[in-house]
């Protein structure tokens, strides 16, 4: 199956939160990769930078995602629990949580205007190659993030 993108383990994430009690992010991660029925080589695949395992960072992320948009909290340390709201949404019995439909929620709106976002949520356009002149044509943006990024490690 390998592994899924961040947005497809919000749902699973909150009906995992669903009992109402408090959950670790751990705890999150392995049930959530019993559920998507993850081998151990998509358990071991690492990011770029080969730092973390893929797989939890994109639960990582969805944790995220779902509190800023008030659907879960923070209640420790790598500790979360379902809110009201989250409760609510899932009465509701969403077919799929991802960044459109968070963005029904004013927090995810402001969270995003702030420019808050990663890598993992971003929602730039993609760069896209160019056939006929043989070359990458990139966000509009880029190149400005990565000289403030590359003057802040300086």
């Amino acid at each position: 199956m390998g592994v899924p993108d961040f947005q497809s383990v919000m749902l699973p994430l909150l009906k995992l939160a669903g009992d109402g009690k408090e959950h670790t992010l751990g705890e999150a991660i392995e049930r959530l990769a019993q559920e998507f029925q993850l081998s151990d080589d998509d358990r071991r695949e690492l990011l770029p930078s080969g730092k973390q395992p893929r797989f939890n960072n994109r639960v990582g992320w969805g944790t995220t995602y779902l509190k800023k948009a008030g659907l879960l909290k923070a209640v420790g340390v790598g500790r979360f629990q379902l809110t009201d709201r989250g409760r609510d949404v899932l009465a509701s019995q969403p077919a799929t949580i991802d960044v459109r439909f968070l963005k029904t929620f004013p927090e995810m709106v402001a969270f995003h205007a702030a420019g808050s976002v990663g890598d993992a949520g971003s929602e730039h356009t993609a760069a896209t190659f160019n056939f006929a002149e043989g070359k990458w044509a990139i966000r509009p943006d880029v190149q400005q993030r990565i000289r403030e990024k590359m003057e802040r490690s300086v």
